[in-house]
């Protein structure tokens, strides 16, 4: 399932000149608490949730935009609508049944959530988005997903140094990109203002610009576990949001 490492860092290497524009949508600004160690890693259940045929905490909405041949769900549920915290919950589809795989603590656009996300609101996109490329400043950890190593996802030196290893490990959620190329690709194409690289990548321990941040243990699980042939898709958003 992966892409000839050869072209996606010639992509990669293309887009270098508008790179930090791109990833200016992840930066955060200021500092806040430090997050929690992830909680319930290990917690696992054989259904999930009253109906096992549905993701807990989603409503019939966003339910009915899972694709039908995804086996691999990130839920982000947001603490709430103003709120930067949230909980990322993997769940795994076993016959018609959702499973619980494993949880972690984790942060998200530094205003919130919205369903109109525009570039520079600072908050992050509510909704259902595919997973379908990873990349970061560090090697390869053995991801599933087609994965694209380069220098150029280095956060800039000017960030605040606790910032400097957000993008060590990315993982694309696909919202107002191209599927298929690398996670800081610069093409948007609903246009600038709908904003874009709204990514899975590493946390620092405050609210992003609209990605969503976890921890490094947690980032190498989702890169390892995530599997193309199971069309994970992450569905995101505050608890209120989800449920529409």
């Amino acid at each position: 399932m992966r892409i000839d490492g050869v072209r996606r860092v010639s992509i990669a290497t293309a887009a270098f000149g508008t790179l930090l524009a791109a990833l200016s949508a992840c930066a955060a600004e200021g500092h806040g608490h430090a997050a929690p160690e992830p909680g319930g890693q290990a917690r696992q259940s054989g259904t999930a949730g009253r109906d096992p045929r549905g993701i807990p905490g989603v409503g019939a909405g966003l339910q009915r935009r899972i694709p039908a041949d995804s086996r691999q769900v990130v839920a982000v549920y947001g603490d709430g609508k103003d709120s930067a915290d949230s909980t990322v919950v993997l769940y795994a589809k076993r016959g018609e049944a959702w499973q619980r795989i494993r949880s972690w603590s984790a942060h998200n656009g530094k205003k919130g959530w919205t369903t109109d996300h525009h570039s520079g609101d600072r908050r992050s996109p509510v909704g259902v988005f595919t997973l379908t490329d990873a990349g970061g400043v560090l090697k390869d950890p053995g991801a599933e997903l087609p994965y694209t190593q380069d220098a150029s996802f280095t956060a800039p030196r000017w960030w605040a140094k606790s910032h400097w290893h957000d993008f060590d490990y990315v993982i694309a959620i696909d919202y107002n990109r191209v599927k298929g190329t690398p996670p800081n690709d610069p093409t948007r194409p609903q246009g600038e203002e709908k904003g874009g690289s709204i990514w899975l990548h590493m946390d620092h321990g405050s609210g992003t610009s609209g990605c969503v941040s976890m921890s490094k243990s947690a980032m190498e699980y989702l890169l390892r576990t995530l599997d193309p042939d199971q069309h994970p898709v992450v569905v995101m958003g505050d608890r209120t949001d989800l449920m529409s």
